[in-house]
């Protein structure tokens, strides 16, 4: 799962199949690189269950599964609380800066 969205470009195509199906055709051309490499993450993607793959005649067109992402979503949840001291630590300090 993580090693999956390891990679900046898996990471992208899972942000535009947020918005929907999309084929592999129009996967690729938002990116710099061959449609042979984005089908291999692509598969990279289907391997970890991130997405499936349909069949339309000779058109290939995935879909995001946001289900499988819940592992993702619980490791950082437990990091959020870190996050949510930093920024009362930091509120707190501007507020003691801005009294003075």
């Amino acid at each position: 799962m993580f090693g999956a969205i390891s990679h900046p470009a898996r990471r992208r195509m899972l942000d535009l199949l947020v918005d929907g199906d999309r084929a592999v055709n129009a996967i690729a051309e938002n990116f710099d690189m061959s449609r042979p490499a984005v089908s291999q993450h692509l598969r990279v993607l289907l391997g970890a269950g991130l997405v499936t793959e349909q069949r339309h005649g000779r058109e290939r067109r995935y879909r995001l599964v946001p289900e499988r992402l819940e592992p993702v979503r619980d490791w950082l949840a437990h990091y959020e609380r870190f996050w949510d001291d930093n920024f009362t630590r930091l509120r707190r300090h501007l507020e003691k800066g801005e009294a003075r």
